[in-house]
């Protein structure tokens, strides 16, 4: 991991209130989506190429406010001379280093409907490869997922997958962070009780695992401030993230990192939401304002709609419908 973010996690470990906040851009749609993970070109139906969604990466990098940069195996690859960009930003590269099928949202499909299964197309092997060549883009963080669904067979065969991941990622000294979705089928459980749920898998998850393979962090739905106080109550050496969900307004994004922040987070990972955003790289910058504390949500939003206007960028909604809250998302699927 790059120097700044191993500094960022330690001061975390030592004192959650160091004032320290990790923000990731999560780019591996394309384990996903498929041809549509890179979004529309602004007043077309025509998808952007991974050309241009790269390009948008790198770009977004060296504005120095991010400090990880999420992708798949097959974009970093292509991103191999790219090392000394990152290297220079300060932002350390991660890969989504497993699948699992509830994250299968191409077009047509239905395997979001059937309860979630492990997968992995990435190796660690493939992973650590990357950055054997002069400058090139070193990489040794994953983003392991793992979606729990009351489901006994299910959910023994994602733990046991689990297992034999976190036991090779220990003997390649390979750095993981764990994402637990809710629940991507009804399961018995109601939808209160989901939080407790997610929450009490996830620890009991970790309980037989020593500290030393513990993953980096967490990033989990935020289901709110009681399921994240307890959580992070609960073990405040295990730094608990969120991730952002759909794209929703302006508002959705900027008030989930502030309420998150506030209950205890100190990690955001946000895709659909910076990369459908009208000016990412603006979007971004009052991301970390937000958690430096030096604006509210309510005149991010303001402030970004102006600073839209100024750069003649037509906004998506119109400032009294961008300070609109929408349903918050639990799964990868949900749009």
């Amino acid at each position: 991991m790059n120097k700044k973010l191993q500094v960022k996690l330690d001061k975390l470990r030592n004192d959650l209130n160091c004032g320290e906040f990790i923000l990731a851009d999560a780019k591996d749609a394309d384990m996903a989506y498929g041809i549509s993970s890179p979004g529309k070109r602004a007043g077309t139906d025509q998808y952007k190429s991974m050309v241009e969604f790269r390009r948008q990466m790198l770009d977004l990098v060296q504005e120095k406010h991010l400090d990880i940069l999420l992708a798949s195996v097959s974009q970093l690859s292509l991103m191999e001379k790219e090392g000394a960009v990152l290297d220079r930003s300060g932002v350390t590269a991660a890969v989504r280093i497993n699948d699992t099928s509830d994250v299968w949202v191409g077009r047509g499909g239905t395997y979001r409907s059937l309860p979630s299964r492990p997968f992995a197309s990435a190796t660690i092997p493939e992973v650590q490869a990357l950055g054997k060549g002069k400058g090139g883009l070193k990489v040794n963080l994953g983003l392991y997922s793992i979606t729990f669904n009351n489901h006994l067979d299910r959910d023994y065969e994602s733990l046991e997958t689990f297992k034999t991941f976190r036991l090779e990622a220990a003997k390649q000294k390979f750095n993981y962070f764990l994402e637990v979705f809710a629940p991507n089928v009804e399961c018995g459980i109601s939808k209160e009780n989901i939080p407790g749920y997610v929450n009490d898998q996830l620890v009991r998850t970790l309980a037989g695992i020593p500290k030393s393979n513990w993953p980096q962090f967490l990033k989990i739905p935020y289901f709110g401030p009681q399921a994240m106080e307890e959580l992070v109550n609960y073990e405040p050496s295990l730094l608990v993230g969120i991730l952002g969900g759909g794209s929703g307004t302006t508002y959705d994004a900027f008030k989930l990192l502030a309420e998150a922040q506030k209950y205890g987070a100190r990690v955001a990972l946000f895709g659909r939401k910076i990369k459908d955003a009208e000016d990412p790289f603006r979007f971004v910058f009052y991301l970390r304002q937000i958690v430096k504390k030096t604006i509210s949500p309510e005149e991010a939003v303001k402030s970004y709609h102006a600073d839209l206007k100024k750069s003649k960028i037509v906004p998506i909604r119109s400032l009294e419908n961008d300070m609109k809250l929408t349903a918050t998302e639990m799964s990868y699927a949900r749009k």
